[in-house]
């Protein structure tokens, strides 16, 4: 839609044009003069007119509005924003001494150093640990630390703390006197963004007639945020072929999805597969990638600081890759560049020991290995 929008000065001289066209004799417009206040009066009001036209204009279509009004539009289909998610990940609570028994309650607080975010302790019944009679983890005495899992407190992608940063023991625990993150937590993802919210209902229009492709992507897209997957139709998962049956390998971001995040995606697609056809559902296969460099730094910035800036924004941009999605070998450097503004150059930059492109299959996913940044 092409409209005719005019600003304030165009407003006015349209109409002092017009008034001067029409009139018999000379028309005052100088400054002060009671028709040049007139005049802008009038455009003044035909302004905000046209305001009101325009935010009615892109609040009632999908592809303009944003935010609340969106959420209101696709309210009438029944169609909802996917919500934030929450980070995990793994914690050590450490001890200087280990004379006695400690216990780590589910629900033990921990947080980043700025006391910015906070982590709950989660329960693992695989942990060894783990002692549901006490609620909590019971540290037996001789051992010096433990390794639980934790939860951010309140959703969304600013809880996906570094390797490091979480070091802060919120209240305290008896007999446990420090706590630390050996690596990096996943999984939080702020409330689905527009664009992407816009692009799930086109697919959802898509899959209404059900047993589609459409149908089946839309429903694993709308299991949780992050979500990846690739549909191999009349093949087995070794490639064989075999008509009527299809398989579909998703991933939860991580790289690693659980057993139960599986059976989800099983459940998802069953409710609008095809009559009579087969299928399976597969976790990707991990290829790890292994990248070493080194940079020189702006002698005006603090070198160790840029190296961990570099390594996070690799972590960040290798752990987003999707299923199947190539890892170009040129695209490290820009990576390292677009980190910081003092990295000066880049060099002996290896991915998995060469110089080459690391691909992936439709079946695998590309994540951090080892990131080794000097």
């Amino acid at each position: 839609m092409n409209l005719n929008i005019k600003d304030f000065a165009t407003l006015v001289r349209d109409q002092v044009t017009a008034i001067t066209g029409r009139a018999a004799g000379l028309v005052d417009f100088t400054i002060g003069s009671l028709m040049l206040a007139v005049v802008e009066s009038n455009a003044s009001a035909l302004q905000w007119v046209q305001q009101l036209i325009l935010n009615l204009l892109a609040t009632t279509r999908a592809a303009t509005c944003a935010a609340s009004d969106l959420d209101s539009w696709m309210a009438d289909f029944n169609f909802y924003r996917l919500s934030a998610s929450q980070a995990t990940g793994m914690v050590t609570l450490s001890r200087f001494t280990a004379t006695q028994p400690a216990l780590i309650l589910i629900g033990q607080l921990v947080a980043s150093a700025d006391g910015s975010q906070q982590f709950a302790v989660t329960v693992d019944t695989t942990n060894s640990l783990y002692n549901a009679t006490l609620g909590g983890y019971l540290v037996p005495a001789g051992t010096i630390s433990a390794t639980v899992p934790v939860k951010a407190n309140i959703a969304g992608a600013a809880g996906n703390a570094l390797a490091g940063t979480v070091t802060m023991i919120v209240g305290s625990i008896s007999g446990i006197d420090t706590v630390t993150n050996a690596a990096a937590f996943a999984n939080g993802m702020d409330a689905e963004q527009d664009d992407a919210f816009r692009a799930r209902f086109v697919l959802w229009v898509q899959s209404l007639s059900k047993g589609t492709k459409a149908a089946i992507g839309f429903a694993l897209a709308s299991m949780q945020q992050g979500v990846s997957y690739t549909l191999t139709e009349n093949q087995d998962i070794n490639g064989n072929f075999t008509p009527g049956f299809f398989y579909a390998v998703v991933d939860d971001g991580s790289g690693n999805p659980s057993s139960t995040f599986l059976a989800s995606a099983a459940n998802a697609i069953e409710a609008v597969r095809a009559f009579t056809s087969r299928f399976a559902v597969f976790p990707p296969q991990l290829v790890q990638a292994n990248v070493t460099m080194q940079l020189v730094t702006d002698p005006s910035g603090n070198h160790a600081t840029i190296v961990n800036m570099v390594n996070a924004a690799l972590q960040t941009y290798i752990a987003s890759l999707k299923l199947g999605q190539l890892l170009p070998y040129s695209q490290l450097a820009a990576v390292a560049y677009g980190a910081s503004p003092l990295v000066l150059n880049v060099t002996n930059i290896q991915l998995n020991g060469g110089t080459a492109d690391l691909a992936a299959t439709q079946r695998q996913v590309i994540r951090p290995g080892t990131i080794a940044v000097g």
